[in-house]
């Protein structure tokens, strides 16, 4: 009996012995240790073939690995949590050896010159949260294995040369909070699964060329604050919920084949909207006056559409615009007045860029002009149906770079005030029926690189102020 019970005790001993050193063996996991690491970091630096800035040098047994440069390691187990050699201009492959870092929750390898494939080994890192590898020049496809990582919540692959489709798959990662797989290569649709991340913020896709209609799933994105997809080959309409995403900031499809009409309520549904941005697509119909709710808004580009009717009165609320371009639309009626919005405009005080080109707008040039934003540097307002005299208060825009009256009915001589837009580096009149002298002041123009002036009906001779 007692030889019995001393069994037992030193079973019972062993176990606890072993227990205990597995329990106080922080550096082991799944059969990967400190010492793995070390050897994953090495294979890493194998892989490196330029290192201008000796990033490495420090990656040897001077020092233990979790001092080496770009090295964070936790505190508790001294395994690498964090693996940061971003904008150091490496060249080279990513090691597959990479997955063996089982610890590690974020990678920055950002702005560098890594090319090959993304390693599918990265998919091993179940405890991952932060992949940034943009501006790189990775291969391939999207590495179908990181959809094993449940808890990532930033995954940034831009700006490199990733081709195939995005995978469906990509809809399980529940936590995701930024996706940007923008400036690639990616074809195929937008996965409507990607509407099943209920907490993503930041959904950047542009510069692809993806197809097909944009999902009506991602109308479920509720936390949506940065929705990009221009520079693609999308059409169709934008589907109706995704105008109701209250938090949106930036709405950018520009450069697309989408369609169809603007919501009347759009600023209204969308009040935070800072950068609106849908030019070089085929939407119709009006502006919407409710747009002015939007009172953030500092960007509104919808360019190279069929947008048609008045442009809205009340645009000057948007105090903080500084970017209004409405090119090449359907815009104006050809009659009088149909610049009386510029009169709101003075409102605008940050205004920089104001493109009108290339639309119907009848009548006079209005004096407003004169008031507009003395930071707008940009002024487009050529081929129209515009007529009358150029105002003598464009004096007053003294930060004018470029002035674009082209093309369009406008008569008078050309005001001798506008030497005084000293910064002017590019100046059209042509194509209209100016007459008089050019002025001699336009010889204070220092920067001007372009002077279009021709055909009007200008007399007299050429300014020998012009030599200057």
């Amino acid at each position: 009996m007692v030889s019995k019970l001393l069994s037992l005790t030193s079973l019972l001993f062993y176990i606890l012995f072993h227990a205990s050193f597995i329990l106080l063996a922080p550096n082991s996991t799944f059969g990967f240790t400190n010492e793995t690491d070390k050897q994953a970091l090495l294979a890493i630096k194998d892989q490196i073939v330029e290192d201008p800035f000796q990033v490495f040098s420090s990656w040897n047994d001077s020092i233990h690995f979790c001092k080496w440069k770009g090295v964070t390691c936790g505190l508790q187990h001294q395994r690498v949590t964090i693996l940061n050699l971003s904008s150091l201009k490496l060249v080279g492959s990513l090691s597959s050896h990479i997955g063996n870092l089982s610890f590690l929750r974020r990678i920055s390898l950002e702005n560098n010159y890594f090319h090959g494939t993304i390693p599918q080994e990265i998919g091993r890192l179940f405890r991952l949260q932060h992949l940034s590898l943009w501006s790189n020049s990775f291969q391939g496809e999207f590495p179908t294995n990181l959809t094993d990582c449940l808890d990532i919540r930033v995954v940034n692959i831009s700006s490199n040369n990733l081709a195939g489709r995005i995978p469906i798959e990509l809809g399980s990662f529940t936590n995701l909070l930024q996706l940007d797989l923008s400036r690639n290569h990616f074809t195929g649709n937008i996965p409507p699964s990607l509407g099943n991340l209920s907490s993503l913020g930041v959904l950047i896709l542009h510069n692809n060329n993806l197809n097909g209609s944009i999902p009506f799933e991602l109308g479920k994105l509720s936390n949506l604050k940065y929705f990009l997809l221009s520079s693609n080959n999308l059409s169709g309409m934008i589907p109706t919920p995704l105008y109701n995403i209250s938090s949106i900031h930036i709405f950018a499809l520009a450069a697309n084949q989408l369609s169809g009409t603007l919501p009347q309520e759009l600023g209204l549904t969308l009040p935070k909207l800072i950068s609106f941005l849908l030019g070089g697509n085929q939407f119709y119909g009006p502006i919407p006056p409710s747009l002015s709710n939007a009172s953030a808004l500092v960007e509104l580009d919808i360019a190279i559409n069929f947008f048609s009717g008045s442009v809205p009165m009340n645009l000057g609320n948007l105090r903080d615009l500084e970017w209004l371009n409405i090119n090449f639309n359907r815009l104006g009626t050809k009659k009088a007045n149909d610049l009386s919005f510029l009169d709101s405009l003075t409102n605008c005080t940050n205004l920089g860029l104001l493109s009108l080109g290339w639309n119907y707008f009848g009548g006079l040039l209005p004096n407003s002009i004169a008031n507009l934003s003395i930071n707008l540097n940009s002024l487009g307002i050529n081929q129209n149906y515009l007529s009358g005299i150029i105002p003598q208060g464009i004096e007053n825009l003294i930060n004018l770079k470029v002035l674009a009256l082209h093309e369009n009915m406008l008569t008078g001589s050309i005001p001798e005030s506008i030497g005084k837009n000293s910064k002017l580096e590019e100046l059209y009149i042509f194509a209209n029926n100016i007459s008089g002298k050019i002025p001699s002041s336009i010889g204070n123009m220092s920067r001007l690189s372009i002077l279009s002036l021709g055909p009007n009906m200008l007399g007299g001779s050429i300014p020998v102020a012009l030599g200057n």
